[in-house]
């Protein structure tokens, strides 16, 4: 069996020259160089949404390759560099999810956007395939992956480092699929509605993949993101943080 480490190493081997990228951290406290966050001496007011709608029902692909829920026009706008193998972006996704939606971007004060920063070849294939459907299923697929991922981690380590070394040998274009397959990925996304054949087609997408590495290194550039999940409020890089610290801050620049 093959630990974690050992997992992101042979990951370096997977990424095609295009492709290339240095491992970041996942839960690093230091994931980039924090900011201040935008602050409010007064509750700002709720926004209503139009009729007939709800502001956590509105998701749209933004021009930064994001995927933002709630009002377009927020006061308030979070923007989450996460990534789906990073286990403490799986914790904030589940201590975060609801109350984040129900509470705060159902008040129109504020949007939330994930953007995928890709810490290694594992979160290549499983980005691929979140963002192989619909794009309002894009955040509850991610939601979903995240509280699945040890079973990915687990089914990648069961394989052996003999396995591992096999596909980090095949052709380029075809590892991405073949991690997918050993890692669970293919099947976890076919019971949820992404086919076998759909998502072999995605998995295939080299263009798109080269779209996430570049996202990658533009958050890296542009934002100093060098882990997960890293949490930018009004285009202020506030660091890597839990929920209940967050949520703080939040509060802090008028969503309270």
């Amino acid at each position: 069996m093959i630990r974690k480490t050992a997992l992101r190493t042979i990951a370096l081997g997977m990424i095609a020259a295009p492709l290339a990228l240095g491992l970041a951290a996942c839960g690093k406290k230091d994931a980039g160089t924090p900011g201040e966050a935008p602050k409010s001496a007064q509750a700002l007011p709720t926004v209503a949404a139009p009729a007939g709608k709800a502001w956590a029902e509105n998701v749209v692909k933004t021009a930064e390759g994001g995927y933002r829920i709630g009002n377009p026009d927020a006061p308030i706008k979070l923007v989450e560099y996460g990534a789906l193998s990073c286990s403490h972006c799986a914790e904030f996704a589940h201590e975060s999810y609801d109350k984040l939606r129900e509470d705060y971007v159902a008040s129109g004060r504020v949007s939330y956007e994930l953007r995928y920063f890709m810490l290694n070849a594992f979160d290549i294939p499983a980005s691929l395939l979140a963002t192989c459907g619909a794009t309002e299923a894009v955040l509850p697929l991610s939601e979903q992956f995240w509280a699945w991922q040890p079973n990915m981690f687990q089914n990648l380590q069961s394989a052996g480092d003999a396995r591992m070394k096999e596909i980090q040998n095949l052709p380029k274009d075809q590892q991405m699929a073949a991690i997918a397959e050993v890692g669970g990925m293919t099947e976890f996304f076919a019971s949820r509605g992404i086919s076998r054949d759909q998502g072999k087609v995605c998995l295939a997408d080299a263009a798109k993949a080269k779209a996430f590495a570049d996202q990658t290194q533009k958050a890296t550039t542009e934002f100093n993101v060098n882990g997960t999940p890293t949490f930018i409020i009004n285009g202020s890089n506030v660091g890597s943080m839990g929920w209940k610290e967050l949520e703080a801050k939040l509060q802090e620049a008028g969503a309270r």
